[in-house]
């Protein structure tokens, strides 16, 4: 099956599963107390939540799909709207604490508004739905998977312009 692969390091919040978890320093004061983490800390594996040691959680919003476009597709829904569909399907791999992920939603969210009727836009939450991406191999978000005929002809990996997604979909289409 041809397959295309983009990469943006810069753009992507990785799973690193052999890398070890945040780990807590200590600090001068009671009241800032310190917790020390990296990218690689932020697994897709990993759903501790980060906690300093005062107990006060830092909070990620998580991608706001009420006004989306890309409707969202999950493990049970998968088969059916994705393997089986007649019409070719995109589907974004994200996470709610991923922020290169929304900015690929807004693409994808204008992408599903460009392409109603040809090509249909869903997202999927690689922390929620964790077996479908293992099953397709997600090891970083937001990755983008372009289906056709229940197959993936492409795969988009980071944070792209528009007019990349557009060429990958315009393939796709014309395979």
């Amino acid at each position: 099956t041809p397959s295309s692969m983009a990469v943006s390091s810069s753009s992507m919040c990785l799973n690193a599963g052999r890398l070890p978890p945040a780990r807590s320093i200590s600090s001068p004061s009671r009241l800032f107390p310190v917790t020390s983490f990296s990218p690689r800390s932020l697994l897709i594996s990993d759903r501790r939540s980060l906690v300093s040691s005062s107990g006060s959680g830092l909070r990620f919003s998580a991608l706001c799909l009420r006004d989306s476009k890309a409707a969202e597709v999950t493990q049970s829904s998968w088969e059916n709207s994705v393997l089986k569909s007649e019409t070719p399907v995109l589907v974004e791999f994200y996470t709610s604490w991923c922020g290169p992920c929304r900015m690929v939603h807004r693409i994808i969210n204008e992408i599903a508004g460009d392409y109603a009727g040809k090509l249909n836009c869903y997202v999927l939450d690689a922390d929620s739905d964790s077996l479908v991406a293992e099953e397709y191999e997600i090891k970083a978000v937001p990755v983008v998977l372009l289906f056709k005929n229940g197959e993936k002809r492409e795969s988009i990996m980071g944070t792209m312009p528009k007019e990349f997604y557009i060429s990958a979909i315009e393939r796709v289409l014309n395979s």
